[in-house]
């Protein structure tokens, strides 16, 4: 299992998201750190990030196996994810 680091966006957007919501994104994340390849899992163009969906919400996320570290880069909505990677 992959130890998880969020950055300081991530980290506001959990805390200001609904609850409900920011419990289903919380569990994404954790099965992350456990399998941080699933099937669903999409490249972003012109990065080394990955990102994976959660009802409208996006979840951008680097992993650095010789850290052993999931990095959770940017959490936020479909529109907004992809400004300023």
């Amino acid at each position: 299992m992959l130890s998880i680091l969020y950055s300081k966006q991530a980290s506001r957007f959990l805390k200001r998201a609904e609850r409900q919501m920011s419990d289903r994104i919380l569990r994404r994340i954790e099965s992350l750190a456990v399998v941080p390849h699933p099937q669903e899992l999409q490249r972003v163009t012109g990065t080394g990030l990955f990102r994976i969906r959660v009802g409208r919400v996006r979840i951008l996320y680097e992993v650095d196996v010789a850290a052993n570290t999931l990095g959770i880069v940017k959490i936020d909505k479909r529109e907004r994810v992809y400004d300023r990677v």
